[in-house]
């Protein structure tokens, strides 16, 4: 029988949480009594949701080298440490898209600082407190929302998929070293969405024919306890 992991009491950041999916999760694991910080570059967006969900509101930009520290601090002070660790903001490159022949050096720069250096910055700088969460017997997971551009090359989706494919590859090989140390690292695509960011890059896409946000959300919360409980599970074994 799973040994069942509740999400009540879970320290959470989501990054990316005032729109699309980074909001549906920053929602539904606060409704879900997990403690919730989430990053996002807007002021006014941060303050907003952060009064809706009760969450903890953090104003930085993950594509930023100079905001990844004072991010980290504040995640770790606000949530006195970090069992999961959901690496969600993204940027397209170009918009519209673009060929990569007519993508811009510094628009596939911006790609890979949000979606690939920046991730990887920051699961750094918290990733002493992830494997902390672990030898405590809590588990420790870091999510990166992936997309079928990692996996299929789609004209015009150069920068985004580009950028998307190191993440992936990153989360497969961070899974293999951090296996030591009780961290799970998992790669997740949830599928086209009804969000922002799929409308700047698919404007004429029909949401009807999307996937909402919310039960991305779900599903992705489903992998979170999955890996929780076969973390728990580990541990008892020892």
């Amino acid at each position: 029988m799973p040994i069942q992991t509740p999400l009540r009491g879970l320290r959470v950041a989501v990054t990316g949480g005032t729109s699309g999916l980074g909001l549906a999760l920053v929602r539904n694991l606060a409704a879900q009594g997990a403690h919730v910080a989430f990053i996002a570059r807007t002021p006014g967006a941060v303050e907003r949701i952060a009064s809706e969900t009760s969450a903890h509101g953090i104003v930085g930009d993950i594509a930023s080298k100079e905001d990844i520290h004072p991010i980290s601090l504040q995640i770790l002070g606000l949530l006195g440490g970090l069992d999961v660790l959901i690496n969600n903001a993204s940027s397209l490159g170009p918009v519209p898209l673009a060929l990569l022949a007519d993508t811009q050096c510094e628009e596939l720069e911006q790609a890979l600082a949000a979606n690939l250096v920046g991730p990887f910055r920051l699961t750094k700088a918290l990733f002493g407190a992830l494997a902390a969460s672990a030898r405590e017997g809590r588990g420790a997971v870091v999510v990166n929302i992936s997309s079928d551009a990692a996996v299929t090359a789609y004209a015009g989706w150069g920068a985004y998929g580009a950028s998307k494919a190191a993440l992936r590859h990153l989360t497969g090989i961070w899974a293999e070293e951090a296996r030591g140390e009780g961290v799970a690292f998992l790669s997740l695509d949830p599928g086209d969405m009804d969000t922002p960011l799929h409308a700047l890059a698919v404007p004429e896409a029909d949401p009807a024919t999307l996937k909402h946000p919310e039960d991305a959300a779900a599903e992705i919360i489903t992998a979170i306890r999955s890996a929780l409980d076969a973390d728990t599970a580990a541990e008892v074994q020892r």
